[in-house]
């Protein structure tokens, strides 16, 4: 007997609806396989390691691999275009650091915008520089350095980790903020430019606390200051610059973002173990051993964090007249 027209309907949008509901779960479920997260650095940093803390954590809560991918080159803008390109599905993560907004201004010819095409997702930490000194230079505090500077414009050599780099616009600033004069000499790296400031070969260098904190701990080389507007815990006994140069500050921020139009749930989904792994006290006592703090919060918070650091270090670029080459 013949199943009577509408009843055979009824029957197969309900077999339809049923048939649908796993693929609903599926596709609500996240993440669906592995989770890329590029780095715009080779391995062994302190964005590498940033990277690798919290891709572990995330692999422990979510159940899926999140696979570490290095792409370096171009001042980490090759990574961050990777991501930029990728699907907006969650599955590529950009690991962001603070290359990202100073690229924004120091490279005007790329083939994204950073703060269109990536979607912030959430802060993970932040890390002060340091104004480390060789021995040999007669200043052993900031206001020293600051009117030696001043007595000898030009003369002062100021080693950076690169040309663009975060440290290198840290002392940028630092010059712009106080009038001082010094010559900048850019190195490839952090580890090449303190290995001639323990030699004495440049007087002093702008850079991270990682690798940094011991050699001033042992008097290889004197820690004048570390660019925060308050002390950093790493080394309390160490004056802050915005101790002696008010709204000074310069810090290197760590966080994930994705492509844009990356769906709200999982955006959210990812904010939310992110938070949850950085309340852990084994990430905290990690990210301190960077010498930085965690940073915790929502996207939008974490927008506005970069859209305050894009728009500062496009006015230190800009004044200073700085050219990625």
């Amino acid at each position: 007997m013949g199943i009577p027209r509408r009843q055979f309907l009824h029957l197969a949008a309900g077999a339809a609806a049923w048939l649908a509901a796993p693929r609903v779960v599926r596709a609500e479920a996240y993440p669906l396989r592995p989770v890329r997260i590029i780095v715009g650095y080779t391995p062994g940093g302190s964005t590498d390691i940033v990277a690798r803390v919290i891709g572990q954590q995330l692999q422990e809560q979510l159940g899926q691999p999140f696979i570490i991918e290095n792409r370096p080159g171009a001042g980490a803008s090759i990574g961050t275009e990777a991501v930029v390109r990728s699907p907006a599905d969650g599955h590529t993560l950009l690991l962001v650091n603070s290359a990202d907004t100073i690229n924004a201004t120091l490279y005007p010819r790329l083939n994204f915008n950073f703060m269109r095409d990536i979607a912030p997702i959430a802060s993970l930490a932040r890390q002060p520089q340091a104004v480390l000194a060789t021995p040999s230079l007669p200043a052993r505090t900031l206001p020293e350095l600051i009117a030696f500077a001043k007595a000898n414009p030009g003369k002062v050599t100021m080693a950076s980790p690169g040309n663009g780099t975060i440290g290198h616009l840290s002392g940028e600033m630092l010059k712009l903020m106080t009038g001082i004069d010094l010559l900048h000499v850019p190195y490839r790296g952090a580890a090449p430019a303190l290995t001639d400031l323990i030699a004495g070969h440049v007087q002093i260098l702008f850079t991270g606390l990682t690798g940094s904190i011991e050699y001033s701990k042992t008097g290889k080389i004197r820690a004048l200051a570390v660019t925060t507007s308050t002390r950093a815990d790493a080394l309390p006994d160490v004056p802050a610059v915005g101790e002696f140069v008010p709204g000074y500050e310069a810090v290197s921020l760590f966080g994930v973002g994705a492509p844009r139009n990356t769906p709200a749930n999982i955006t959210n989904t990812l904010n939310r173990e992110i938070n949850a792994a950085l309340a852990r006290p084994g990430i905290a006592a990690r990210v301190a051993e960077l010498g930085g703090t965690v940073l915790a919060g929502s996207p939008a918070e974490f927008a506005d964090i970069l859209a305050r650091e894009t728009d500062k270090w496009g006015k230190v670029i800009r004044a200073a007249s700085i050219t990625a080459g």
